[in-house]
C-alpha cells in the first residue's frame, strides 16, 4: 500500500459527564479543503463549547491540530496521535465538544477526544491507496463478457467502456498483475485483442479498521 486514508465520512458519538462529544472525519487532499471543512463544522455546531481538530496532509507532511480552549494537550494532540498510529494520512478530524457542566479534567478529556475521534475513522472506514497500472484495450462485442471475466481474475477494476465501431476499455489492475493480464488477454482471443499499459493512477482499496 502506498498510504492509508479514510475510506470517506465517518461520523462517532459519545457522552462522557452529560459532555457530548461528536466526532467527525473527512478524507482531504488539501489545507484549503480541510480549513473550508472545519469552518463549515463550526457553523453546524455554533453553539457548541469546543470544536478541537486535527489534519495530516500527505502532501508536504502537513499537520496542524487544535485544542481551542481545551487544557493544553488534551485534545487536539490526543486526537492526532489515533491517526498517527494508524498511519493515516490526508484525513481531517473534528470533534465538537458540548460542555455539560462537570469538569472531566485532562485525563478525562484525552480520553474523550481520542475515543470520539477513533469512533469516527472506524465509522468512514479505511481503505490502502495503491499504485495501479492503467490498462487501455479495443473489444469485439462478442469478446466483451469473455474479458470482463479475464479483468475479474486479475483483480482488476474496470474504469470505463466506451461503445462504438469496437468497445474501448479502461481498466487498473496492480503493477504485478498488468502484465499478466496482458499475456491472458491475447490468449484468450488468439490475439484478437491486445491492449497496452497507458500510464499509471492511485485507487482507494478498503481494508479493515486499525486496532487499538
Amino acid at each position: 500500500m502506498a498510504y492509508l486514508t479514510p475510506s470517506g465520512y465517518g461520523l462517532g458519538e459519545l457522552t462522557e459527564k452529560r459532555s457530548r462529544f461528536i466526532g467527525e472525519v473527512w478524507p482531504i487532499e488539501t489545507e484549503s479543503a480541510a480549513k473550508a471543512q472545519l469552518d463549515a463544522v463550526k457553523s453546524a455546531h455554533h453553539d457548541a463549547r469546543h470544536h478541537c481538530w486535527c489534519y495530516i496532509l500527505r502532501a508536504g507532511t502537513v499537520v496542524r491540530y487544535s485544542d481551542d480552549g481545551e487544557p493544553q494537550g488534551s485534545a487536539g494532540l490526543p486526537m492526532l496521535e489515533v491517526f498517527r498510529r494508524g498511519g493515516i494520512e490526508n484525513v481531517l478530524c473534528v470533534v465538537t465538544r458540548y460542555f455539560g457542566g462537570i469538569l472531566l479534567g485532562t485525563g478525562g478529556l484525552t480520553r474523550a477526544y481520542s475515543k470520539a475521534a477513533k469512533l469516527a475513522l472506524d465509522a468512514a472506514g479505511i481503505a490502502g491507496m495503491r499504485q495501479m497500472a492503467v490498462v487501455e484495450l479495443a473489444c469485439p462485442y462478442h469478446l466483451f463478457d469473455r474479458i470482463k471475466i479475464e479483468i475479474e481474475v486479475f483483480s482488476g477494476h474496470m474504469d470505463s467502456a466506451q461503445y462504438g465501431a469496437d468497445i474501448a476499455i479502461t481498466a487498473a489492475f496492480t503493477e504485478d498483475k498488468a502484465p499478466l493480464f496482458l499475456i491472458r488477454l491475447s490468449d484468450v482471443t488468439a490475439g484478437a485483442v491486445t491492449g497496452h499499459i497507458t500510464g499509471r493512477r492511485e485507487m482507494a482499496v478498503e481494508i479493515s479498521a486499525i486496532e487499538g
